[in-house]
């Protein structure tokens, strides 16, 4: 296997994992890469390592530049298994030491035996021959070790789990592949990763928006070369909570009756000229779900009663959305129920401790709606779809 070259004498020698299907409990239907990267020169050096069972795919690709055996230096940007998996091999194979954050020399201490592992500090450089190495901490993107690496003369930012996506590709930059694709990718990653760090995102722009940046080396997917600005403004958009006319409906159903609440529902809210998509848990991925709520303006959110309580898959979504955190956004909750309620209470209160605002009260109907009632869901979604228009 062959390493690409990303600048001169940089190189990616990563692994593309094809055939992954789930991570992070989201679905990663496209698969993903393990991205590291070797800087050839007087001091070799690489940056990250990859899942483990990866770890013979990235030594091929080393020993297309180089002998492995002339590693002198490992950065460890992150603990995450994922990219450090093959830490241990790694150094056993290069005798190189291992540098990371002070938080990650905690926690690769913890994951790993043996390792030799020293410390660098925020901001901190080191000089690599001809270049310079310069070290960011960005704690919580997305765990407390996380650091970027930035690489001066070349002006390429490791960047971590920043800007990535679970994408895999034979091709290695962002002009190279389908940018709708990658842009859906970028937005999902973001949403069921990076979501509940928005602040952490801000405050990680402010120590960087002076570095001069012409390339985002990411660890997972391909690399910006060509559209930095586009997915800079993403995230900050993304960080910030901003968010468009849109409405997503996520319920599921036992036989029809909540279904066709969230049908009327869903054309209330479209009447209102108001973007609305409906997910129908039992057939659609929880992560998929959650990329759409990235830039939804309200969440509204259904289930049937089942022992006096949500259905299983609602449960499963709210109590997944209510770890990611999504903030500016408005909520309700609505349901049916036969001999007696409580999917719809619980609903309620799982969504205010999600965060979302619910300025609706709740709409909760017995076994099958009739005529008169499904009339009554249509104006509830109205109302929803004149307050996302107004706010």
């Amino acid at each position: 296997m062959k390493a690409a070259e990303i600048a001169g004498n940089v190189y990616w020698v990563g692994a593309i994992d094809w055939n992954i299907r789930s991570f992070h409990g989201y679905s990663t239907p496209r698969g993903s890469t393990y991205n590291a990267y070797l800087i050839k020169g007087d001091t070799n050096v690489l940056i990250d390592t990859v899942k483990r069972p990866f770890f013979d795919q990235m030594v091929s690709r080393i020993s297309s530049v180089l002998d492995p055996k002339e590693i002198d230096l490992i950065i460890s940007n992150h603990v995450e298994m994922d990219h450090s998996g093959s830490l241990v091999p790694a150094q056993n194979l290069t005798g190189a030491k291992i540098l990371a954050s002070k938080r990650g020399v905690e926690g690769l201490a913890l994951h790993h035996d043996g390792l030799e592992i020293e410390a660098v500090e925020d901001g901190q450089e080191l000089r690599i021959g001809d270049r310079v190495l310069r070290f960011i901490e960005t704690p919580m993107l997305h765990w407390p070790d996380s650091m970027f690496t930035y690489l001066v003369e070349d002006k390429i930012l490791f960047s971590m789990d920043g800007f990535g996506q679970h994408l895999a590709s034979s091709k290695r930059f962002d002009d190279e592949v389908d940018k709708d694709v990658l842009m859906y990718e970028a937005a999902k990653y973001y949403a069921n990763i990076l979501m509940p760090f928005g602040g952490q995102v801000l405050k990680t722009f402010e120590k960087v928006k002076d570095v001069d940046i012409k390339m985002l080396a990411t660890s997972h997917g391909v690399i910006w070369r060509k559209d930095l600005n586009g997915i800079i403004n993403a995230y900050l958009s993304w960080a910030k909570g901003e968010t468009k006319e849109k409405a997503v409906v996520v319920y599921d159903t036992m036989w029809g009756s909540t279904q066709k609440m969230a049908e009327a529902i869903v054309d209330g809210i479209a009447s209102e000229g108001v973007e609305t998509r409906p997910h129908k848990l039992s057939d659609s991925d929880r992560s998929e779900v959650m990329k759409d709520v990235l830039e939804a303006r309200a969440v509204v959110v259904g289930s049937p009663t089942l022992n006096n309580g949500m259905f299983p898959t609602v449960a499963d979504f709210v109590t997944y959305m209510r770890g990611l955190r999504p903030k500016g956004k408005k909520g309700a909750a609505f349901g049916s129920f036969g001999w007696g309620g409580g999917a719809v209470k619980a609903l309620r209160e799982n969504l205010e401790k999600a965060g979302l605002v619910l300025s609706s009260e709740d709409l909760e109907m017995r076994y099958v709606p009739k005529e008169e009632e499904i009339l009554k869901c249509f104006e509830y979604g109205q109302k929803i779809g004149k307050e996302i228009k107004g706010s």
